[in-house]
């Protein structure tokens, strides 16, 4: 097996340990990106066999899956609250387990969403742990489209390093219609510190940087699935 297909298997056996968590009758957060679609075909098959929940999706692909796999939809205009979220992550900080998301570009979506969960389970391979958040990977930011070079600006006089994302040499559009800054930052020493500097930013709609939202962390590893707990 090659090592990518060998990581999602990891991913698999996370999300299959994450979604056991679900009982009957939970209104629960549907995340985005591949590891979370794993939890979400792990639900629909116990949907199928009876389980009642409805779902939130963070994003417009994650809805289209659930509708296709037959787990029920709701919205927060039915429920203000969430019993349980699944979603993955792009980082994981070992110790706080906070969290950098986004590389997916439904950031702000997940993020309301995990806001509004009584608990929030993450569910990754074990190359997502690091000791400290940043370095490899980028901080996405969430910006308007309306100015945005300014918004870049600032951001780089932050001292963010900010690329705008691109996909077929035109600006990513997120479900949202804004744009995607991904922010260089080699170390991020105070995260809480930084998320709310940048929010302060005006342009800058949400961060990547999820702070003290992870209830559990699954993590998929060769002989199994380690939980660390907040």
């Amino acid at each position: 097996m090659s090592a990518s297909g060998q990581q999602d298997e990891f991913k698999r056996a996370a999300a299959a340990r994450a979604v056991e968590e679900i009982h009957d009758g939970m209104i629960v957060g549907l995340g985005s990106g591949s590891t979370a679609e794993f939890a979400v075909e792990a639900l629909a098959a116990r949907v199928v066999k009876g389980l009642r929940v409805e779902g939130i999706p963070t994003s417009e692909r994650t809805a289209a899956l659930a509708r296709r796999l037959g787990v029920p939809l709701t919205d927060f205009a039915a429920h203000r609250r969430i019993d349980i979220t699944i979603d993955g992550a792009d980082q994981v900080e070992r110790g706080t387990l906070n969290l950098i998301k986004g590389l997916g570009g439904a950031l702000l979506r997940e993020k309301i969403v995990a806001t509004a969960s009584a608990r929030m389970i993450v569910v990754v391979d074990a190359s997502k742990l690091v000791d400290r958040l940043g370095g490899a990977v980028p901080l996405p930011v969430e910006i308007v489209s309306f100015g945005w070079e300014a918004v870049l600006a600032s951001l780089a006089s932050a001292a963010c390093a900010p690329r705008l994302r691109h996909v077929d040499s035109r600006p990513f559009v997120t479900d949202n219609a804004n744009y995607i800054a991904d922010c260089a930052i080699t170390d991020i020493a105070d995260a809480a510190a930084l998320n709310v500097r940048l929010k302060t930013i005006a342009g800058v709609v949400e961060t990547g940087l999820f702070i003290a939202l992870a209830s559990q962390v699954f993590v998929g590893r060769a002989g199994g699935v380690d939980v660390f707990s907040r």
